[in-house]
């Protein structure tokens, strides 16, 4: 018997510190904003991250060779028309940028509750474990323009802006027709062959849960899913949304799509699912880790040429590189330094974000480490041996 082993290549890290600002860090549950860390996306000297358990986006400035502060935070209710209030989170878990917008997506998930394994009530924890939330807010795919300030060299959101070089256009925050327990996206995808069967299930039961967007030039988004993986194949969606006369967004047709409004790209990420995507020219980036609540292997992925792809796709061994893993929780640390986040600082380095984080990572109040990575050039993949 012929046994393959994989080595993956070791990279250097570099340290960057994110500093928060007190009066803006804590939801309603007090709980800080660097402990939730779900999403990131650079745009010029601002870095764009999201808190999973809060309906804010969160914009950091660069102040140094390797930190980021001068704290601001969006309240996403004064810019979106939410299903339900502030209150309840939008589990953001995606974040891209194109054409003067920020594009932004919600789990899409149902949740289970969590029992409390110190509470001597045994029979109500169990009971606990049968019961599955759903919440309005995670059904969000919205765009919000994102445009320049020439004076204090920051992007910032508006709910309408004038088009920074065409006079003749109006940016306007748009977002798909929703309800209290569904969108556009979700009722077609309730009737997909691979999907129908896991939208019921809760996402960390390997259901039905978005994390991860790309947003490519021409208006097309890639949707990454955490869950499910099937038969250890993970899947990004394709989708084309445009907006309508009353200005809402709807999903258009897109080229190629056995399913006519979005694609289905079936991926080979050694059993993980999906955790964060990123465009880099005509390729994606993709961060990867467990689709259920476990610690295990979190790997970045190159998929060459996947905005090109003219149809729906089986992208197998071979076809997408395995570039490094990125270290986690374990031991002691266990359930915690979960890569989540991972945006684009150059194009040679990508940054890391991590859910839970360790307490090493956090230096100062109101402060988390976050890490770099240097990306292997084109040469350098590393290879199967053995």
């Amino acid at each position: 018997m012929h046994i393959t082993y994989y080595f993956p290549l070791v990279v250097r890290r570099q340290s960057y510190t994110l500093h928060f600002t007190p009066k803006l860090s804590y939801n309603t549950d007090k709980k800080h904003v660097r402990d939730g860390l779900s999403t990131v996306l650079r745009t010029g000297d601002n870095l764009w991250l999201s808190c999973d358990e809060r309906t804010t986006i969160e914009r950091l400035r660069l102040i140094g060779p390797h930190a980021f502060g001068e704290h601001c935070s969006y309240e996403l209710t004064d810019l979106l028309d939410l299903p339900s209030d502030e209150d309840e989170e939008i589990d953001i878990e995606g974040m891209g940028e194109a054409d003067n917008y920020l594009w932004l997506i919600g789990s899409h998930s149902l949740k289970r509750k969590k029992p409390d394994h110190k509470d001597t009530d045994t029979a109500k924890q169990i009971a606990r474990l049968a019961k599955i939330e759903e919440e309005s807010n995670r059904y969000l795919l919205a765009r919000i323009p994102l445009v320049l300030n020439a004076e204090t060299g920051n992007y910032e959101l508006h709910k309408e802006a004038p088009h920074p070089t065409d006079p003749s256009q109006t940016l306007c925050a748009a977002q798909l027709h929703s309800t209290s327990n569904a969108n556009d996206l979700f009722d077609l995808l309730a009737d997909d062959p691979h999907l129908k069967p896991f939208i019921k299930i809760p996402g960390k039961d390997n259901g039905f849960d978005v994390e991860g967007l790309a947003a490519a030039p021409d208006g097309r988004l890639f949707v990454g899913l955490r869950g499910p993986v099937l038969r250890g194949w993970a899947i990004v969606l394709e989708l084309l949304p445009k907006e309508d006369k009353k200005g809402r967004l709807r999903l258009d047709k897109i080229k190629g799509a056995e399913q006519v409004y979005y694609k289905k790209h079936f991926l080979d990420l050694d059993g993980m699912g999906v955790r964060e995507l990123r465009q880099i020219g005509s390729d994606i980036l993709m961060l990867a880790g467990p689709t259920m609540d476990l610690d295990g292997t979190i790997a970045v992925y190159r998929w060459p040429n996947a905005l090109v792809q003219p149809q729906d796709s089986l992208i197998g061994p071979g076809k997408v590189h395995r570039l490094f893993d990125v270290p986690h929780g374990h031991g002691p640390t266990s359930g915690q330094d979960k890569a989540e986040g991972m945006a684009v600082l150059d194009d040679k380095h990508v940054l890391s974000v991590f859910d839970s984080p360790t307490e090493a990572r956090k230096k100062a109040p109101h402060e988390v480490v976050a890490d770099s990575f240097l990306l292997p050039g084109p040469d350098s993949a590393p290879q199967p041996q053995g």
